[in-house]
């Protein structure tokens, strides 16, 4: 009964904190999925990133938040409320995730695991050779609990994110990762160190406090 309890008052407190969370009421009002579109924003708005008509790679894209924002970002003059699904869109967006993922009007969408070559076989054919400008990754893996499991997944995605962004961005081109400090966080920044030129970490004002999440941002590759 205690764990039960617990567990309620937990959820409770999760509930209270969500209903009056200020980012959470702002993507009610502004027609986005989800918080996590405000994240991205803070990230381009600090590095400049996003830019109509360039070619942008979304991984772990739903529920859809990311993508909407670029689709804004691409059409400036319909983004009103319900994502900017219409009007014309200046700029190629590919979105990819495990989930399903509501349909964004002009976002190609990709439903599989990143991990799986079939599906990167997909994702490169959609591309059609066209080299990216842009890759975000909000990818994360489903925890069980047991820390050094948990960081060797997330520490996978994140390699995965970098190798596809060393064969297809252009050469002054970005990734922005989310990757959680812990285990494994140093190794990353230097992965990261390795590929880019310039390399930043940020911890937007709309992620949680008592989320252990961050991003990463690798601007220019760096070239063997």
């Amino acid at each position: 009964m205690k764990v039960k309890t617990k567990s309620k008052k937990v959820n409770k407190a999760w509930l209270h904190d969500h209903l009056t969370d200020p980012y959470v009421k702002m993507a009610q009002k502004e027609g986005y999925r989800a918080r996590a579109a405000y994240k991205l924003k803070e990230i381009d708005e600090a590095f400049q990133l996003i830019r109509p008509g360039q070619v942008v790679v979304d991984l772990g894209a739903a529920p859809g938040a990311w993508s909407q924002y670029l689709r804004r970002r691409f059409a400036p003059k319909s983004a009103g409320v319900g994502g900017a699904a219409s009007g014309e869109l200046d700029g190629t967006i590919i979105a990819l995730d495990l989930l399903e993922f509501e349909p964004i009007d002009g976002v190609a969408f990709i439903q599989g695991d990143f991990r799986d070559d079939e599906v990167m076989h997909q994702l490169e054919a959609a591309l059609g050779g066209k080299a990216v400008d842009v890759v975000v990754s909000d990818m994360a893996p489903n925890l069980s609990g047991i820390a050094s499991s948990d960081s060797a997944r997330i520490s996978h995605l994140v390699e995965l994110a970098v190798d596809f962004s060393t064969r297809h961005l252009k050469p002054e081109g970005a990734l922005v990762a989310k990757v959680f400090h812990g285990s494994g966080y140093s190794q990353l920044v230097e992965l990261f160190k390795q590929t880019f030129r310039v390399v930043k970490p940020i911890k937007p004002k709309s992620s949680r406090d008592k989320s252990a999440e961050t991003f990463l941002v690798g601007i220019g590759l760096k070239r063997p």
